[in-house]
Formats: C-alpha cells, sequence, structure tokens
C-alpha cells in the first residue's frame, strides 16, 4: 500500500514538473539577428578567432547550440547577448572612428589576456569559445601593425619638453578644475600618492602610472585587495609614447588623469566605484553627462574576481 502511494506521488510529481517544464518553453523572450551595418574589416585570422569565440554574444550573428535554446539556459543566452551586444557589437562596429574602434578591440584583449572573456561560465559550456595563447597572440599582433609607434619630429618632442617646463614652474598652484559630471571633484592631492604599478597601451600608445592613495597603499602591504577596501582611490595617469631619434620611448604630452573611488554604498549602482576621467593639460573633464561611466562599467564589470580592477599592484608596498 505505501509502496503503491510512494509510486503515485512519484508519477504525479514527475508528471507536474514535465508539464512545467514544457510549459516554460513557451516563455522566451525575443532574440532576433538585426542585419549586419558596419562589421569590423580585419585580416581573415583575426576574424576566424572573434567570430568562433566573441561573436555569438557579441554581433548581429548570433547562433545559439541546441542546448542554449532549452528554458532556463535560453533565458541566459538572451541576457548575455543583448548585453553583450550593447557594450561590444562587432557587426556594427565598423560605424566607429578607427580609434574608437581599435580601443574597444585593445579592452577585449586586455579582458580575454585576464581571463575575464570569454566569460568563465560560458567557457565551460562553450569550450570552442576559448582563445589560445597563440591566437591572443595574432589579435595583438594586428592591433599593434594597426596602428605603429612612429618617430616624434623634433617639434613633437620639444613642445612635450616645453608642457612639462610649464607644469613644473606653477609648482603647487592650485589650478581650478570643473567637476566631472557625475559629480566627482578633481582630486588635486593625487600627485602625493605612491606610485602602485605601471601599464602601456600599444594601441594608442600612452604610457601609465598608476597611483594610490593611503589606504590603497595599506591595503597592499596588508594583502587585502579582494575586495579593495573602502576609501581606496587610484589615479591612473596618462602620457603619450615619444619614440626619439635614437628609438628609445619617452613620454610626451599628457594624454590624461582618471581616477577610480571605492564606495560601495555611494557608488553602489556603478560596481561600488566612482569613476572620473580629466583629458589634456588643461584637465577639461571627460563625459557629456553622468552616463559617461557607462563606459566604465562595461569595461570593468567582467573583472569580478580582481573586484574590477584591470591592473595589480606591484606588491611590497611600504
Amino acid at each position: 500500500m505505501r509502496y503503491g502511494l510512494l509510486l503515485r506521488t512519484f508519477v504525479w510529481i514527475a508528471a507536474f514538473s514535465g508539464i512545467v517544464f514544457v510549459a516554460l518553453q513557451f516563455i522566451r523572450p525575443g532574440l532576433t539577428n538585426p542585419p549586419v551595418t558596419a562589421d569590423l574589416e580585419a585580416p581573415p585570422e583575426v576574424q576566424q578567432i572573434l567570430r568562433t569565440s566573441c561573436y555569438n554574444c557579441h554581433s548581429n550573428e548570433t547562433r545559439l547550440p541546441w542546448f542554449d535554446r532549452i528554458v532556463p539556459a535560453y533565458w541566459i543566452a538572451v541576457r548575455d547577448v543583448r548585453e553583450g551586444r550593447k557594450h561590444l557589437n562587432f557587426s556594427e562596429i565598423g560605424k566607429l572612428p578607427t580609434v574608437q574602434q581599435t580601443a574597444a578591440l585593445y579592452e577585449s584583449v586586455s579582458q580575454i589576456e585576464l581571463g575575464a572573456m570569454p566569460l568563465p561560465a560560458y567557457k565551460r559550456v562553450h569550450p570552442e569559445s576559448i582563445i589560445a595563447s597563440e591566437q591572443l597572440a595574432v589579435l595583438k599582433k594586428y592591433l599593434t601593425s594597426a596602428n605603429p609607434n612612429l618617430a616624434s619630429s623634433p617639434a613633437e618632442i620639444a613642445a612635450a619638453d616645453a608642457q612639462y617646463d610649464k607644469w613644473i614652474h606653477a609648482g603647487n598652484a592650485a589650478p581650478e578644475v570643473a567637476a566631472a559630471p557625475n559629480g566627482i571633484a578633481f582630486l588635486l592631492d593625487y600627485k602625493n600618492w605612491k606610485a602602485i604599478s605601471s601599464t602601456e597601451r600599444f594601441d594608442n600608445h600612452t604610457m601609465r602610472q598608476i597611483l594610490g592613495n593611503d589606504v590603497a597603499v595599506k591595503a597592499i602591504a596588508e594583502n587585502h585587495i579582494n575586495p579593495w577596501p573602502e576609501g581606496a582611490a587610484f589615479a591612473k595617469v596618462a602620457w603619450f609614447q615619444q619614440v626619439d631619434e635614437k628609438g628609445f620611448v619617452r613620454p610626451g604630452a599628457f594624454f590624461q588623469v582618471e581616477f577610480m573611488i571605492r564606495d560601495s554604498k555611494q557608488y553602489a549602482s556603478t560596481l561600488g566605484w566612482g569613476w572620473a576621467r580629466w583629458r589634456g593639460a588643461d584637465l577639461k573633464p571627460y563625459g557629456k553627462d553622468a552616463a559617461f561611466t557607462n563606459e566604465c562599467v562595461g569595461c570593468h564589470k567582467p573583472l569580478l574576481n580582481t573586484n574590477y580592477v584591470f591592473t595589480m599592484p606591484i606588491r611590497g608596498q611600504q
């Protein structure tokens, strides 16, 4: 009697679950492939890598495998494709100026190199999306060759030196700098912060020094950087590279300074970080309105495992 009751209960649960599963298949948010209007123009070997590993989420040519068409996997796929297209769409990237196209590809390569893209969960069920080291080298070579770092003229070098001399002679005079569109004020004291790392961007030939405030430096010394503590702040200062007549690379004209400020409550809507950027020697705030932070969030969001920070600090900070 008890066995029969258990069997009937199991059958009823299985039947009900089957009905629910079938019913859920009809709850399918739309996922269409709009026309390709401005596809990325790149050599065939670059195109092949990107199409295999990136186009399913970052183009208008999405082709879902059969297992991604089954709810609830389908819901996850639709969400990822929508997010992917919003941040980078290879089917429309050709509409952007060349500099922006190169910058978008550079950010993609950086995220691939850091293991943030393709998304780790995606790679586990889509092994074909994994980009091997030799493929990453192909992408890097393409970006480097697309914008070679040519030697600077004597006039360009002299102009950069004059800009630096003017900055030195200004001493500690505090310039009047407008706040960023999201309300973050320019942090005048950043020049007194400690250098914690450096990097370069081969896409636009800039070199960058990354500085940390006292909170960040203390966190590095104590190895408490994931997550970073409240109040930690970074300044990334960038100069254009110049190649002199001997082939040496040196800092050229000042490009920009940008800040990341950790405050998980105040900046909860932007990954717990405040973002701001000023460009040029006149320190013009970047962005038309506060929505400029969407660019920052879009690039940093995949870096969850490093608390959304790209460049890891050099250890041993005191």
